[in-house]
């Protein structure tokens, strides 16, 4: 037992950790955004796909075009671009047009699965999947050369450098994106009016700001970063795209969002639960505790069982936003 306890605590398993909670963090960043405009948002898992297809695909297609240097970051940004378009479909059929949120978001969900399997099978003829990407469209690690010195120091400095310094630019964006979003929703005005146009999107309307303008950027922001989710799993965790590759990451980072009553500190520890979970998959198949060996399939069904306990009501009462799933009729 305390020989488990000591592999599941371990430097290997803490790395993994938070390199899988990255895009789960990302996308549940992302729903913050939406749904404290009063925005919700089921399309976060079509998104993620869609931008880890477009990442990938952007990274093989573009190798022969674009210098070295610069191959990695407009995978990126084609995989952002290509979120934000989809973030603005469901923008648009829920804003503009007012139709159920629920609806369009399970649409986009379905549209980019069958999109980046038909596409990805017509460029690349691999039943959907992609080659393995160019060394050079990958972002999987630090720059060893700048911050091996640490490893100098013996064990500590050695196991700080593996958990800290050697992560891909994806970990310490999204970790770095939770006090900045926490900074502009409690400290900036843009923040102080989204939260508004969640709980009340009249009064914001009566003081002369548009409840459309606030809507509309907030769910570019949840395109934005379910890109960055997306480019996370094709390009960091992985060498390509696979389809379905997100792997309901999606409606966990949603389970996470609603664990931390849609606050972003709060939002992050849920994220590292559930990735510590999906982490130690592989050290807890085999094992025995008490005699009994412990199923594979229990131990892969772990994180999705955590959801539904935690969202049975052991977290209280998470109240959403007021004006969450409503569009607003602006009163003549």
């Amino acid at each position: 037992m305390l020989e488990l306890l000591g592999e599941l605590i371990s430097i290997s398993n803490l790395d993994s950790t938070l390199r899988l909670a990255t895009p789960l963090l990302l996308a549940c960043l992302a729903g913050l955004y939406s749904e404290r405009s009063g925005v919700f948002d089921i399309g976060l898992e079509g998104k993620i796909l869609i931008a880890a297809f477009s990442g990938a695909a952007a990274g093989i297609l573009l190798a022969p075009m674009v210098p070295a240097w610069a191959l990695a970051f407009c995978a990126v940004l084609v995989a952002i671009l290509v979120s934000t378009i989809f973030a603005l479909i469901h923008g648009v059929a829920c804003i503009t047009f007012r139709g159920n949120q629920i609806v369009s978001g399970v649409a986009i969900n379905f549209l980019a699965a069958g999109l980046s399997a038909v596409v990805g099978n017509a460029l690349f003829s691999m039943g959907g999947r992609s080659p393995q990407l160019p060394p050079d469209a990958r972002l999987q690690g630090g720059d060893r050369a700048l911050t091996s010195w640490v490893e100098d120091l013996g064990g500590i400095g050695a196991s700080v450098h593996n958990l800290f310094l050697d992560q891909s630019i994806f970990v310490y964006l999204a970790f770095g994106a939770v006090p900045f979003t926490w900074w502009v929703l409690q400290r900036t005005r843009f923040g102080m009016r989204l939260r508004a146009v969640g709980e009340n999107p009249a009064a914001v309307d009566t003081a002369g700001i548009s409840v459309t303008a606030l809507r509309y950027k907030a769910v570019m922001c949840a395109g934005l970063l379910c890109g960055l989710s997306g480019a996370t799993l094709s390009m960091a965790l992985n060498s390509g795209f696979i389809p379905n590759m997100s792997a309901g990451r999606g409606f966990i980072a949603l389970a996470a969002l609603i664990f931390a009553k849609w606050r972003p500190v709060q939002a992050m520890l849920a994220c590292l639960l559930f990735a510590f979970l999906d982490a130690s998959e592989s050290r807890l198949q085999g094992r025995e505790i008490g005699g009994v060996e412990i199923p594979v399939q229990l131990v892969q069904a772990l994180p999705y069982i955590l959801v539904v306990i935690l969202l049975a009501g052991f977290i209280g009462q998470a109240r959403a936003p007021k004006a969450g799933g409503v569009p607003y009729v602006k009163e003549r």
